[in-house]
């Protein structure tokens, strides 16, 4: 009865109605959406067609439309770029969680490898110029110079939240992301099909040539035979197929900065949150570890590529070691996929007595990161449950059969509790942040009489313990809790560290050409190598991305621990 008296009657407050800014705002990204996507089946129409004998679609095609793409990405680039410069007052904003330093760095490395890669491939398309197109050549120069201009922008721009011609802004980043996730595309599909000529051209079996296109297909019928039979035209020719992951990563980490990028076209900020950053002290960066977790990930990660090394001598020999190569491989994945669960799980466990506060604010760097964990993450479970259904459907026996098996299952662990392990730290809020603790409610009636207030007895305040003089026990429990606090930043940092490490190995093995899918026949025995071979280049790009970005992430999280 009082409390009605004292709010009145209860009406609906009326929907609220998004202003014309914001509408417009869901319009602009709307125009934005379709125009990447319509750009990207364009691309990707073109770029299966021409992994497969019966598609007239060459390989000089796709290079003129990527070709294409970049020069149009560049350009748009250089305007954004002058813009900017030209009016400061078109970026009032920058997102402090855009564009981290190591994500930074990271496309750096991978862009300098890129431009490694142009330069062996336009040597080894130039050693024999005269029975090729000119766009063969004219491609990797117009790659290097995008990738060039777009590293520069996304180091000085990626924390931009631009607040003019925010429509061609939106158009711009995602023409630009799209002209990357094209250039992944034709990277990956290339890889592919470099992965099953020499996988067919080893194994010599005629049911594997239905599926594995003729490399030699667009030199000979545009322009003619060109053999590659000079030092100088191999070396140029191995060389910028073992750098093509490097580029795959580079296309992937752009992509992931523009999406950030475009997300915050027109995003208004508070200006406190302007430095707002989960920036540690330079101080504590590399230090505060056991080093138990550094050195055992060191192990792992030589002894790794001392196997992978092992694996692909014996795998691509002659000497009939597959199936030791195969024991030796499963063995060490199945032994660094098992700590990799425990030490998740141990993290898991640890944050359990964490009680620093959840980081609630809106991110939209973090909100892709979980997206893409979990998204990339899905490649690998395929592959794993169709390795699973195959085994134990096909009953193979033998040390083999057995290890494949726990291998599959091991990456299904594996992939999920980290997956919790690396979320659950993205979430959490920088370190000595304490979770907030609202007060109870103090039981009080609230009357519309005001004359009548005064003849009521005050509400009672809530009891409140006394605080000691700062030289009392309180310093004492500061000073005895310390410590465990730091214990368990230290466990974070080393687990961090270790899971960084491993996931390093696990993307070197496949990205650099480890192919255990093929060379263990019990999925393609059993699937036939068409289906098999489809879903493996499918699923595994995915998988593979999945490690180097959660190498990202774990650096992330080890940084902010």
């Amino acid at each position: 009865m009082s409390e009605e008296l004292a709010t009145g009657p209860k009406e609906s407050p009326p929907a609220p109605q998004a202003g014309p800014r914001e509408m417009w705002k869901k319009g602009g990204r709307l125009l934005s959406v379709l125009l990447a996507v319509n750009v990207l089946l364009l691309a990707c129409t073109l770029i299966s067609g021409g992994a497969f004998n019966k598609v007239a679609v060459y390989d000089t095609d796709v290079f003129a439309l990527l070709t294409t793409m970049m020069l149009l990405a560049a350009l748009w680039i250089l305007f954004y770029l002058r813009r900017t410069v030209r009016f400061p007052d078109a970026v009032p904003y920058r997102d402090a969680h855009a564009g981290p330093i190591w994500l930074r760095g990271g496309l750096v490395l991978f862009g300098i490898c890129t431009l490694v890669m142009d330069v062996f491939k336009t040597g080894y398309y130039s050693s024999f110029f005269e029975c090729q197109s000119a766009i063969k050549i004219l491609h990797p120069l117009t790659q290097a110079v995008f990738v060039i201009v777009q590293t520069y922008f996304l180091w000085v721009s990626a924390k931009d939240c631009i607040h003019v011609h925010l429509d061609l802004t939106r158009c711009g980043l995602m023409f630009t992301l799209t002209t990357n996730l094209a250039i992944w595309m034709a990277a990956v599909v290339d890889e592919s099909v470099h992965q099953a000529h020499f996988h067919r051209s080893s194994h010599s079996n005629a049911s594997h040539s239905r599926l594995a296109p003729d490399l030699e297909r667009a030199g000979s019928q545009v322009g003619g035979d060109c053999p590659c039979d000079t030092a100088i035209c191999q070396i140029f020719q191995k060389g910028y197929f073992y750098l093509y992951p490097f580029n795959i990563e580079y296309s992937l980490f752009a992509s992931t900065m523009l999406y950030v990028m475009w997300k915050n076209v027109g995003r208004l900020l508070a200006s406190s949150t302007h430095g707002d950053g989960h920036a540690p002290s330079r101080v504590s960066l590399f230090r505060e570890t056991f080093f138990a977790g550094p050195v055992l990930g060191l192990m792992l990660l030589v002894v790794g590529l001392a196997i992978f090394i092992i694996y692909e001598v014996q795998v691509s020999g002659e000497g009939g070691h597959t199936q030791q190569a195969l024991l030796t491989y499963y063995g060490f994945n199945i032994v660094c996929l098992g700590l990799m669960t425990l030490v998740s799980l141990s993290g898991s466990v640890i944050y359990r007595f964490d009680r620093r506060a959840m980081d609630q604010h809106k991110n939209p760097t973090r909100t892709l990161d979980v997206a893409l964990l979990m998204g990339a993450a899905l490649g690998q479970y395929a592959i794993s449950y169709y390795s699973i259904v195959a085994v134990v459907m096909g009953m193979p026996r033998g040390l083999l059969g057995g290890l494949n098996l726990a291998h599959a299952l091991l990456m299904i662990a594996q992939h999920t509790f980290q997956n919790v392990f690396i979320i659950e730290s993205l979430h959490r809020g920088p370190p000595g942040a304490k979770p907030q603790e609202t007060p109870p409610k103090e039981p009080c009636l609230t009357f519309a009489n005001l004359d009548a207030l005064h003849t009521l007895p005050a509400c009672p305040p809530t009891p409140r313990l006394v605080g000691p003089s700062p030289a009392g026990p309180q310093e004492a429990v500061a000073i005895i809790l310390a410590p465990r606090v730091h214990w368990r930043r230290r466990c974070l940092k080393d687990i961090s560290l270790f899971l960084l490490l491993c996931n390093g190995i696990l993307w070197i093995m496949p990205a650099f050409g480890a192919r255990p899918h093929f060379s263990n026949k019990v999925e393609v025995d059993f699937y036939g190598y068409s289906l098999w071979a489809a879903i493996v280049n499918i699923c595994l790009p995915f998988g593979i991305f999945y490690r180097m970005h959660a190498v990202s992430s774990l650096l992330e999280v080890y940084v902010l621990s």
